[in-house]
């Protein structure tokens, strides 16, 4: 636990402010509010007063899933299913036209 009577850093009160900006958009204070605790933040000098600022508010849950996972896992499977498509087509070489044709048939076969 950090102690209260720690000088605060420019960073600390970003913080603080940022995380009062996410209760307005929460909807658990009014601009008016917001705006007295954000000066208020701004001129604290020690952990505990910014403390103070936010003590009757929740802490914000972390997110579910960074922003990067979200899109890096569906990037990586395809590209896992290209390269394993790529390697077959390597090895088996290009379809021929009787390979396409057999294909083709099945395919009209499954089809019905």
């Amino acid at each position: 636990m950090t102690d209260p009577g720690l000088r605060a850093s420019d960073a600390d009160r970003e913080s603080v402010v940022s995380s009062l900006r996410e209760q307005v958009g929460e909807g658990r204070l009014t601009l008016d509010e917001f705006s007295e605790r954000a000066a208020a933040a701004y001129a604290t000098r020690t952990v505990g007063e910014l403390d103070a600022l936010t003590r009757d508010l929740p802490v914000p849950a972390p997110p579910s899933m960074p922003t990067a996972s979200r899109w890096l896992v569906p990037t990586m499977i395809a590209l896992a299913v290209l390269l394993t498509v790529g390697a077959l087509l390597a090895v088996a070489g290009p379809p021929t036209a009787d390979a396409m044709d057999h294909m083709m048939a099945q395919v009209g076969r499954m089809c019905g």
